[in-house]
């Protein structure tokens, strides 16, 4: 089913490679609007210029709320109100935890948390007052991972991190689902991109993935029908759900 989303403003953070790189496209190629927000301001300047003029480029660091309002003052003085949010920025600091040093603890907590409440709530408070109340078209999607279910060895702040997105989803839906907003959360499993660098080329990768059922990794394509989805108005009445696609890496 292919899903329509012209007239649609979308907003994706972490837009500078894998995943919210991927998404600024088949965005644009549902009908979309994008702005496309990065640390890395190079590579959503390239981005933008192979999408056309209906990408924007913005420099957008999450941590940093006045970073995350200049990008959205942007997209609303370039194409009006964002109507969709996508919360992708994310990094991984791996190691084991009594190694791990807190600056990059708090680094990963800081983005992969704190960052999407900041995003998600900048967005919100924009919609709101753009009416979203009485139009229903709001649209936030939190990116998390299946890490906020399953344990592993290396990742523990990266996991729990995940686990506090897909709370703060489910309640951020409660928080406005009188608001016109519809707030959910895709948990992917193990995609090849470049925030995963070459943990899957050890020899501890390569034990990670013979214990998955099918030992394989996901192609970047496989969330585009759920996304495409939580972002459109066929979503309407679907908030507060956590979906994870997996190809049953958790089980």
């Amino acid at each position: 089913m292919a899903f329509d989303l012209g007239g649609r403003t979308a907003l994706i953070t972490g837009a500078s490679s894998g995943l919210g790189a991927h998404f600024a496209e088949i965005f644009v190629a549902a009908g979309a609007q994008v702005v496309i927000g990065a640390r890395r301001v190079d590579r959503v300047e390239a981005l933008a210029a192979r999408l056309g003029d209906k990408a924007l480029p913005v420099a957008i660091d999450v941590t940093d709320e006045h970073s995350i309002a200049a990008a959205f003052n942007a997209a609303e003085a370039h194409f009006g109100t964002v109507d969709t949010v996508i919360a992708n920025a994310g990094v991984a600091n791996g190691g084991r935890t009594v190694d791990v040093e807190p600056a990059k603890l708090r680094q990963t907590i800081d983005t992969n948390f704190t960052g999407v409440l900041l995003t998600a709530r900048e967005g919100a408070r924009r919609m709101i007052a753009a009416g979203s109340r009485e139009s229903g078209r709001g649209r936030v999607v939190l990116v998390g991972s299946i890490t906020a279910h399953v344990t592993g060895h290396g990742d523990s702040a990266y996991a729990a991190s995940k686990a506090a997105v897909a709370h703060l989803g489910r309640n951020l839906a409660r928080e406005w689902v009188r608001q016109g907003i519809n707030v959910n959360v895709i948990q992917p499993g193990y995609i090849q991109t470049e925030i995963a660098g070459d943990w899957f080329e050890s020899e501890g990768g390569a034990k990670q993935i013979a214990g998955w059922h099918r030992r394989r990794f996901m192609p970047i394509d496989v969330l585009d029908p759920q996304l495409l989805y939580f972002a459109s108005d066929a979503s309407a009445m679907v908030t507060g759900s956590v979906i994870d696609i997996d190809d049953g890496q958790s089980l």
